[in-house]
């Protein structure tokens, strides 16, 4: 589709590479050299759409890199990254996202930012999620702040949004008010405390904390997300083998063991740092 060169591009100004130009080559498909793209790669893997740190806006950066691969953008692109982007990305790659759009719930004039996921979950992605919550998002809340005090239009409503975000981002970093991550397979004293995701979970694992909690004006289930992929944490198919009910209660009802493959369970951080403790867990 005409869609596809944008989606491609987004994915590289995220500093996204394909297989073939990463040295990995496939029979007739030869590795690729590095090109021209390469350069308008983002170094953190955050890319936000108004103007923050210096940095151009995301639309301006994908319009230079689209104008050194030939092609001219037949729609307004800050609008389409804005409010279409993340929705096409989420459909077109099978509601498994690699970039996340995260935002403040204000449309045309609030805080949105694109996040390389790989980046976020991988190694660093702690650094990396405090780096949006204080460095680019603390820029735009202090921006805001100055704005109320000089009286400028709209300052105010900007300022209230951005701080829920915050507040947010805070809670997935703790891993607190349900943001936390669970992986079913893992015993309770190897379960994440905050931010700690581990990349071979999963996107359905480690996105969950961004739904977690819906922004005042955001979409009702998206959290801070700007809109809601088709993920589900419902029960898998299949039993478990019985599990010590101290290191995977989940699987137990009262004394019973059930083996059921449960995904939306939500532990507080003082249960499994009890776990660690006790098992002598060092992370």
């Amino acid at each position: 589709g005409s869609d596809q060169p944008l989606h491609v591009a987004v994915a590289r100004l995220l500093g996204y590479k394909w297989p073939r130009q990463t040295g990995s080559s496939f029979p007739d498909c030869p590795a690729l050299a590095p090109d021209d793209i390469e350069k308008f790669s983002d170094d953190d893997g955050i890319v936000c759409i108004p103007s923050i740190r210096g940095e151009d806006t995301a639309a301006d950066s994908l319009s230079t890199l689209l104008a050194t691969c030939g092609i001219k953008p037949d729609r307004d692109l800050d609008a389409w990254l804005r409010d279409s982007f993340f929705e096409e990305h989420c459909k077109l790659f099978h509601h498994r996202p690699f970039i996340l759009h995260i935002w403040d719930g204000r449309k045309r004039d609030g805080f949105h930012a694109l996040v390389n996921y790989h980046k976020l979950a991988g190694k660093g992605g702690r650094k990396l999620l405090e780096s949006l919550t204080y460095s680019y998002l603390g820029e735009w809340l202090t921006r805001q702040q100055a704005g109320v005090k000089s009286g400028e239009e709209g300052a105010e409503d900007r300022l209230a949004a951005a701080v829920e975000l915050q507040k947010r981002l805070e809670y997935i970093l703790k891993g607190e008010r349900s943001c936390d991550i669970f992986a079913r397979w893992k015993p309770l004293s190897q379960q994440a405390i905050g931010w700690e995701p581990d990349i071979n979970d999963g996107v359905r694992l480690n996105i969950r904390p961004f739904l977690a909690s819906d922004l005042p004006n955001g979409r009702t289930g998206s959290g801070i997300l700007r809109w809601k992929p088709n993920i589900k944490w419902d029960k898998d198919r299949g039993k478990e083998t019985r599990r010590p009910k101290e290191e995977y209660p989940w699987f137990w009802h009262e004394k019973d063991f059930t083996g059921d493959r449960v995904n939306d369970c939500h532990l507080t951080s003082e249960e499994k740092q009890k776990a660690r403790i006790k098992n002598n867990v060092s992370k």
